[in-house]
């Protein structure tokens, strides 16, 4: 059974940080993608960054450019998201996937449960 845990979310005030850690099971971890995406309340989910399976190539949406930073670590399973100067509209549940390449919300092949991420103003 493929499990991705997302964990790390918290209560931040604006200007913070937090690291988001994604730990996968069930999978030959370094044949996945893996992707951040976030769905704020009343808004549809949307994608933050993704990285290759390879850890060579990364993408990350507009609003996060500079601010957060996707990492894996193959040896371990893990994909992580390093989020600095956060603000109080990245408040929202943070969620990890995985598919073969990096992919939009729909194209994801498995998902994990959220961690809610809040930040205070």
């Amino acid at each position: 059974e493929v499990q991705l845990q997302a964990s790390g979310g918290g209560l931040v005030q604006a200007g913070g940080s937090l690291r988001l850690s994604c730990a996968a099971s069930g999978l030959f971890f370094d044949d996945w993608a893996i992707g951040w995406f976030r769905q704020a309340p009343g808004k549809e989910r949307e994608g933050v960054s993704c990285i290759s399976t390879s850890g060579g190539s990364t993408y990350s949406t507009d609003s996060v450019k500079g601010r957060f930073t996707i990492s894996r670590y193959n040896a371990n399973n893990t994909v992580y998201l390093q989020m600095a100067s956060l603000k109080p509209e990245d408040t929202a549940v943070y969620y990890c996937a995985a598919a073969g390449v990096c992919r939009g919300v729909n194209g994801m092949d498995y998902w994990g449960k959220g961690t809610l991420v809040t930040v205070s103003s």
